[in-house]
This record gives structure tokens, sequence and C-alpha cells, in this order.
């Protein structure tokens, strides 16, 4: 049985000292979940070390991992500006998101270079998050399921069945995010359940709703059998919303299993 697992997506939010502030307050909060989920929280490159230090001491047994948002996938070299996989190895980070939307839309990341990042990052023993989703007008007019496998195909296809399955996927339709706008859970059941027909080992990957996951709709979501949790972008920046959410998702998980 899939674990639940809940990523925290801070994009451009949290100076360091805000990164320290957090996880004090998060930590507490998240101890009850310590046999029932899995937990990260994706952090801006400035705040991998302090957060990780704060939580070193707060969560000793390391249950609250620590991710980055993106990865350039040189080793190293005259590459300015970016980061490499081992030197986000090399401060303990455990899972990195590769592939958002943001980063496609914004800055020019391609099915490509995805799959170059998430080679990168198994060579660093770091687990991606790779996320996948379609715009408004694909949605609109019946493409979603094609645009979908496309991706990961795309992004995938080059790895073995037991690398697919120890990723993290992130569905998240693009149309959903940060537009106060979420997916059915019928519709994200539907689409997740087919991702995991696409491919060897994809039936056993952690496969995740993205896409204004909010403390109000979460247990409506992961109560469907193919929602193993959630990427959480504007509702994961309190840590005691953050911490209801995953409380309300696990409740929802708990009523389907009943």
């Amino acid at each position: 049985m899939r674990e639940p697992f809940f990523a925290a997506n801070w994009k451009m939010y949290k100076t360091p000292a805000q990164a320290r502030e957090y996880a004090n307050a998060f930590a507490p909060l998240a101890d009850k979940f310590r046999e029932r989920a899995a937990i990260v929280l994706c952090a801006p490159f400035i705040d991998l070390v302090p957060l990780r230090e704060e939580l070193r001491d707060l969560d000793p047994a390391g249950f609250i991992d620590v991710g980055a948002q993106d990865v350039f996938w040189e080793p190293e070299g005259a590459y300015t500006g970016e980061i490499s996989a081992a030197m986000l190895g090399g401060e303990s980070v455990d899972y990195c998101i590769v592939g958002h939307s943001e980063r496609r839309r914004l800055f020019g990341d391609t099915d490509e270079t995805v799959a170059r990042k998430v080679t990168a990052l198994l060579g660093a023993d770091i687990v991606p998050i790779v996320c996948v989703g379609e715009t408004l007008e694909e949605h609109q007019t019946g493409r979603r399921l094609d645009v979908v496998a496309g991706q990961i195909r795309a992004c995938l296809g080059h790895l073995s069945d037991e690398q697919r399955a120890g990723l993290v996927i992130a569905y998240e339709p693009i149309w959903a995010i940060g537009t106060g706008m979420c997916d059915t859970p019928q519709g994200a059941d539907e689409t997740i359940g087919f991702i995991r027909t696409l491919d060897g080992g994809l039936e056993d990957a952690t496969i995740l709703y993205g896409g204004s996951m909010k403390a109000d709709n979460a247990a409506y979501l992961c109560a469907e059998q193919n929602v193993d949790g959630g990427l959480v972008g504007s509702a994961s920046l309190d840590p005691a919303g953050f911490a209801t959410l995953i409380d309300n998702a696990l409740r929802g998980i708990d009523g389907a299993s009943a």
C-alpha cells in the first residue's frame, strides 16, 4: 500500500529566518503524522541549509524531509546562477521538484530538459517530484490524457521500471495552479489512474494531485483511490494551515478505506 505523501512548494517565498520560524511552528504540529504520511518541505535554494539545520534539532529522527524546487542537469561548469544535483545532495536534500508549469512557462523548461534533470537527480540519490499537466485549452478540448501521456513518456520513458516506481509524480492541471479552481476528485482520480497505466513501474509510484489543493478540499481529493496526497502551493505557506490540510486529507483517506 502506498504511503500518503504531502509536499509543500513554497515557491519564491520565505527568507532564511522565516524558514527557521516555519520549521519551529510546523514540526510539533506534524509530529502526529509521523506514522501516517511522508512530508517534504520544498524551499528556495537559499532556505535549504537553514531549514535542514533547524529540522535536525526539532526532528532528529528525520521525519520531515527537505526538497528543492529545481535543479540543473550538468554536474558542474560555467552555468551562472544554476545549482547541480551534487550541490543539493551535499545539503542533504531528499527531493526536488522538476517540470513545474511555472518553470516551463516562465523559464523555458521542456520535456527534454526535465528528463535530463530527472537523470541528474537519480544519479545523486535525490527523488524527483515530476510535474505534469494540461492547459485550460487542452482540458476544454478533450486532450488532457493525450497531453499528460506525452509528458510522462517524454520525461520518464528513458528510465527503468524500478526507477519509475521510486518516483513521485504530481498531476497539476495548469489551469488550476494559483487560480483557486480545482479539478473534481473524480477528474483527478481518472487522470492519475491513467498515468499508472502508461509505463512499467508507474502503478507503484507515488502520484499526487496539485492545483489549488486546500484544507477544505483535501479530504475529498485524497479519498480517491489513485490520489496519494498533494503537492501544495499557497496553502502550505502557513504552518498551521498546512498541518490542517494534511489532517483533513488523512481523514479522507481513512474514510475511503473504512
